[in-house]
């Protein structure tokens, strides 16, 4: 008589393979860690893996074991993260763990080709759409050069809050940076009222506060104000100061998508964000011109049988929460 193993059990089995097998390809130099000279273990360790995704070394060993555990899907989410997985590996661990991806890699249906057209036809004003979750959905050439490098980012990382707490660039752009946070954290945590037990949500918050012992002391505060347009300076690293207007459009219900953008206020500003449109669409020119490149000497090599495939200061919020970005 031959003996199926419940569905579940190979699930976890399965699982357990496949976040071993992931950990062990990530180097530690990868991740910002130091080798030492007495590592055997091929990639990461365990407690390694625990440390990056802020979860317990015992909980992530049972993973690696296949125990019966309940995995919460920001736990999920922080190992993902941890384990550098990309899309398909992500949709691929969650579907092992038998729980739904709280931030799916999908196309967001309020960026319209009508909505990426405006956005490209504001031309010099820095543009992009966001969701309530400061998710950045789309942007223009040349608000993907205001604040730092937005093609660099992996796409889960294009989150303003994210952003705004982590990012070296970002920060450094931010005239007025300890302002600014305290006012983004309190309208995150405005507009999280109506999303409290939704996973996407949950994820963003723990991914912060796992982050950032910063962000951990502004939540803290429990401030809240709502949304506003309001000037402010940004310092952007190619083109200098600017002063600008940070307005919102919002594309359905409040609680939904938003295009922001950053309107010059004066002659010196308009001119500097020309210039850095200007930059932005030579990059992605000269981007272009590489890849068709590319393109045309694999058709030519083919042709031959070579074969060749290989925020700033504004309005006054609450308690001095007064700049955004």
């Amino acid at each position: 008589m031959t003996t199926v193993a419940p569905s579940s059990d190979v699930r976890r089995h399965e699982l357990a393979e496949f976040l071993r097998s992931r950990r062990e390809r990530i180097t530690p130099e990868r991740v910002g860690l130091v080798r030492g000279p007495r590592r055997r273990t091929p990639g990461l360790r365990r407690e390694e893996v625990a440390h990056l995704s802020s979860v317990g070394v015992t909980w992530y060993t049972w993973l690696e074991q296949a125990r019966d555990i309940q995995v919460s899907v920001q736990v999920l989410d922080a190992v993902a993260r941890a384990l550098l997985l990309d899309v398909s590996e992500r949709a691929h661990l969650f579907a092992l763990a038998g729980s739904r991806d709280p931030a799916p890699p999908a196309v967001c249906p309020s960026v319209t080709p009508a909505v990426r057209a405006v956005l490209d036809q504001l031309g010099p004003i820095p543009a992009c759409v966001q969701n309530s979750r400061y998710d950045i959905l789309a942007y223009n050439p040349t608000y993907g050069r205001l604040l730092g490098d937005m093609d660099a980012l992996e796409p889960q990382d294009r989150n303003c809050m994210w952003l705004a707490f982590t990012d070296a660039q970002w920060r450094a752009a931010v005239v007025d940076l300890p302002a600014t946070l305290r006012l983004m954290a309190a309208k995150f945590r405005a507009a999280m009222a109506g999303h409290l037990t939704e996973p996407a949500w949950q994820a963003l918050l723990a991914r912060m506060e796992g982050a950032s012992a910063e962000f951990r002391e502004v939540w803290a505060r429990r401030e809240v104000v709502g949304q506003s347009s309001k000037a402010k300076y940004l310092r952007n690293a190619h083109v200098g100061l600017l002063h600008v207007e940070h307005t919102t459009l919002w594309l359905g219900p409040g609680t939904g998508a938003r295009l922001v953008s950053y309107v010059p206020l004066d002659g010196p500003t308009r001119e500097r964000l020309e210039r850095l449109e200007e930059l932005a669409g030579a990059r992605n020119g000269m981007r272009d011109g590489a890849r068709d490149e590319a393109q045309g000497g694999g058709a030519r090599d083919e042709a031959q049988g070579g074969g060749a495939r290989d925020e700033a200061q504004g309005g006054g919020a609450r308690g001095g929460v007064s700049a955004e970005v």
